[in-house]
This record gives structure tokens, sequence and C-alpha cells, in this order.
């Protein structure tokens, strides 16, 4: 198929997924804004796209200053965002008073700017960080809260994921990358490096999963057959994409993350919350044992990884003598940046700007305070999921779901930290939502 028939099939098809889906109940037009953020978050910058760049390879002057363009695009998006949540400010101000572990994490980072040895760099990522919690509030908080929510986990997937598969197939220039020090092509589809793919798939197959099994809850109806097929699709070229992305990490969540899911809803295990907190233990257990404490079982050569997780244990022991401040960090966002950034470049012949392991990352820049607070947001957000699936059992599964995947992508990728899809999600999964809100939700 020539690549510009292709093009047009797949603009057909996207435009039919998204047609598909829609319901009777209309969202507020302020949705398009998180859905932007979202899409930009989990592809490339508009910088990037309108460049044609396909890698992120930049000098560490570079990485540290950012784009400008780019930046004016997330400040006017941050900006939109927070004019909506002025308009709602009596239902934003009902969600706020109920997360103070979130507000204080927050506000720790805030004050973590302090002592960076970058503090213009730390607070513009601050911003974002603001931004991504600020685009997750606006869809709770939408007068359709149920159908806003639908629509921001799967419309940029209705999106995202075909035009991968064509970036891929058609546009190699735009959709795969090649290794600049083994030559190894691999695929990227709408991301710019080798896992983001990965994520797109299991954010949005997730997504996908969700509201099949939403829709199915509610019983069969007529009207529901355009939505069910509409998500069936995407689902199908998840499955799709994710063979292409060759993301063991992200694989791995998404089966977890659906098993889950699936699990949690289900009446049985509703009503006796032990079996929930087995299967979650259960499934933390066995990645723990396969990627760490016992490796020779062979789980991480069963995804296709060596036991050293594919170099991440290296970097791990090299980053680590380089701790800024045990107890406080370098500063929010300011462990890869200047001469650390260079010395870590010339040691490692890469140019890595993460130790693929979130829980180590949080510990860099905001040392065992902030590894702390982050801690007891994961032991909140479990617990305000487990009491939501109680009694919301839709919006409870899917905030169980993916607070046990960010616990588990956190493990070997790096994802606390603003603009990347998986910790949005996270910020989704853990914001707890008042009872008289909650209930919209069904």
């Amino acid at each position: 198929m020539p690549p510009a028939l292709a093009a047009a099939a797949c603009v057909c098809l996207i435009a039919t997924l998204i047609f598909l889906d829609r319901e009777k109940a209309r969202v507020s037009l302020a949705l398009m804004i998180p859905i932007l953020w979202l899409s930009i978050c989990a592809s490339r910058t508009v910088g990037q796209w309108v460049a044609g760049k396909v890698g992120s390879e930049a000098s560490s002057a570079e990485f540290e200053q950012g784009d400008t363009f780019d930046a004016y695009v997330f400040s006017g998006l941050v900006i939109l965002g927070l004019g909506v949540l002025v308009k709602r400010r009596r239902r934003v101000a009902k969600v706020l008073r109920a997360n103070g572990p979130l507000l204080l994490f927050f506000s720790y980072c805030a004050v973590s700017i302090c002592w960076s040895d970058f503090p213009l760099t730390a607070f513009k990522r601050w911003i974002k960080a603001v931004g991504d919690l600020s685009m997750v509030l606006i869809v709770l908080t939408d007068p359709r809260p149920r159908a806003a929510l639908r629509r921001f986990l799967v419309w940029p997937g209705f999106v995202l994921v075909p035009l991968s598969i064509l970036l891929i197939k058609y546009y190699p220039q735009l959709g795969r990358g090649w290794s600049d020090w083994t030559g190894e092509a691999y695929n990227l589809g709408v991301a710019t490096g080798k896992n983001g793919l990965g994520y797109v798939c299991l954010v949005f197959g997730l997504g996908a999963i969700w509201c099949i099994l939403t829709t199915l809850r509610r019983g069969f109806q007529k009207s529901s057959l355009r939505p069910l097929l509409a998500n069936a699709t995407l689902l199908l070229l998840v499955f799709w994409a994710f063979r292409l992305a060759d993301s063991a990490t992200s694989l791995g969540c998404f089966f977890i993350g659906g098993t889950v899911m699936l699990l949690a809803s289900r009446p049985a295990m509703r009503r006796n919350r032990v079996l929930i907190h087995s299967m979650v233990a259960t499934s933390l257990l066995l990645v723990m044992v396969g990627l760490f404490l016992d490796p020779a079982i062979g789980l991480t050569e069963a995804v296709g990884r060596d036991s050293s997780l594919t170099g991440r244990t290296r970097i791990w022991d090299e980053v680590l003598p380089l701790t800024v401040n045990p107890v406080f960090g370098a500063g929010y966002e300011s462990f890869w940046l200047g001469p650390r950034l260079d010395k870590i470049w010339l040691e490692n012949g890469q140019h890595i700007n993460q130790a693929h392991n979130g829980y180590l990352e949080v510990y860099l820049d905001l040392g065992l305070v902030g590894l702390v607070l982050v801690l007891i947001v994961l032991i909140v957000g479990y617990r305000n999921a487990m009491q939501t699936i109680r009694r919301t059992p839709n919006l409870g599964s899917l905030q169980l779901a993916f607070v046990v995947v960010a616990l588990i992508y956190n493990l070997t990728e790096h994802a606390f930290r603003d603009l990347h899809p998986v910790w949005i999600m996270f910020l989704l999964a853990v914001v707890s939502i008042p009872l008289e809100l909650r209930q919209e939700f069904e």
C-alpha cells in the first residue's frame, strides 16, 4: 500500500473510532486541554513534531535549558488549565482538601528548588508537574466526570496508537530509530525513545480495558455496541503495537494491571478485600524476586532481558556514589544536570538522563524525605482505591490498577516525573475524591 493511501486510511480509522465512542453525555469543552496535554506527553513535543525529530540526543546544556517553543506551549496549556480550575473552584477545593499527602509532596518539591544548583530549571519542571496535576483535576471535576474520564483515557489512544503503527510501517524515518552505539534498529512510533511506544500501549491499553469493563457492567444496550467496538479495536491495535515495541516493562505492567482491574471489579473480590490484598502482594513479590532477589529463576530472561536488566544495575552502581545529599537530595529534578550529567556521560559512554528506577530517582533528587513522601502517597492512594472499590467499583478498579502499575513500572523505569504518562495516570489514581463527587462516576 502506498504511504499516502495508508495515511488516509489511518485518518479515516481515527475519525471512525472517535465517532463510535461518542456518548450522549456532553462533557465540558475544557476537557480538550488535558486530552491535548496527555497526547503531547505520550508522544513528542510540538517542537519535535514541527522539526521532524525522532531521537532526543542533545548536549547537557540543551538538556538543561529545554526548547523555548515547547515551553510556551506547555505554559499556555497550564494557564488555560488553571483558568478552568478557578471557575470550578468549589469542586476543586473539595478535592484538594481530601488530598493532604499529595499536596505535601508537591510542596516539598517546591521547597527543594531552594537548594538546587539549577533553581530556574527546577522551577520550570515543577510548573510542568503542577500542570500534570491540574489536568487530572480538570478531568475529575468535569460536570460529567465518568464520560470525561472515558474520553481522557482512550481518545489520545485512538490517535497515537494507529499513528504509531503507520509511522513504523510506512514512514520509518519518523517511526523508527537506530542506536548510535550498536546500530540496532528499534521502533518508536509517535514516541521519542525506545520505551516510549511501550508506555503508549500500556496507558491506553489499560484505558481501553477499563472502558470495555464499565460498558459491560452497565448491562447490554444497543447504544453500547458502538463504544464497545471502538475500544475493542483500540485494544487489538495495542496488542499489535506491543509486538513492535519490544518493551518488557510496559508489557508486563499491562498484563498485571489488566488482571488487577478485571479481578478487583468482580463482586466476590470486592466483598473480600483480603483476596485483593493477596493478589497485589503476590504480584509484587513475584516481580521483586524475579528481578532482584533471585534473578536466576529466569524471569528477566523470559521477557528477553538479562540479569543486569539491560545494563540498569550498572547505571545504579554509577550514580549512587554521586548522591548530593542523602536526606534532602539535589533538588527537584536537578540531579541530571550540569557537571554531574557531563561526568556520567563521559564515564558511561552513552547520553543517559535517568537511572531507570523511579525510587532511586526520587532519592537522588529529593533525598530520603522525598522518598518517604512518595511512599506515603502510594500507601494512601492504595488505601483510597480499596475504599473506593467497595462503593464505586468502576472507579476503584481503575485506581487500583494504576497504583499497582506505578509501583512495578518504577522498579526498572523512571515515571515519578513531570510529563510522563504513567505519572499522570498515577496522579489520576491516587487523588482522593470526596464521596459526594465519587458517586458521579457510576
